[in-house]
C-alpha cells in the first residue's frame, strides 16, 4: 500500500499535507550517491534524489522541496519547513516519518523513522480507526 493509494483512498475525509524537512542524504552530507550504494538505491527506488546539496537558503529549500513534490507524484501539498527546521524538531520527523493529527489536534499515530519505519500501511489503519470511532461519536 503507497501513501497515494491511501491519499486517493481518504483525501475527502482527511487533510493530508507533506512537509519538506530537510534533505536526508544530501551530496554535502550523507551521501548515498556514490560506488555500490547508488546503483543499489537507483535499483528498488528510481525517485531518490542522489545530486542534492542540503539547501543554505529558504529558495534552495523550496526548490528541492518541488523536486521531490514532483518526483514522488504523491499528488499531496508540499509546506516547507524554515531554516530553523521548527516542524522536524517538535514531530523528530527526519529522515521521513507518517504523523496523524487528530480533529484536537494531538497526535493520534506517530510511524516509525524512516526509510524501515515508514509504514503506509500502519497510516492507514490508524486513519480507519479515528474515521470510525469520530462516527460513533
Amino acid at each position: 500500500m503507497s501513501l497515494q493509494e491511501i491519499y486517493q483512498e481518504y483525501y475527502q475525509q482527511v487533510k493530508f499535507i507533506k512537509v519538506y524537512i530537510r534533505e536526508a542524504h544530501p551530496v554535502n552530507g550523507w551521501w548515498f550517491g556514490k560506488g555500490l550504494s547508488k546503483f543499489i538505491i537507483r535499483a528498488y527506488s528510481t525517485k531518490v534524489a542522489l545530486d542534492l546539496y542540503d539547501p543554505e537558503t529558504m529558495q534552495e529549500r523550496r526548490s528541492a522541496a518541488e523536486e521531490c513534490e514532483s518526483s514522488l507524484e504523491y499528488g499531496i501539498s508540499t509546506y516547507v519547513d524554515e531554516m530553523e527546521d521548527p516542524v522536524n524538531k517538535a514531530y523528530a520527523a527526519w529522515p521521513t516519518r507518517l504523523y496523524l493529527i487528530g480533529r484536537d489536534g494531538k497526535v493520534v499515530y506517530a510511524g516509525g523513522l524512516g526509510p524501515f519505519g515508514f509504514q503506509p500501511a500502519e497510516l492507514r489503519k490508524a486513519i480507519q480507526t479515528t474515521l470510525k470511532e469520530e462516527s460513533n461519536l
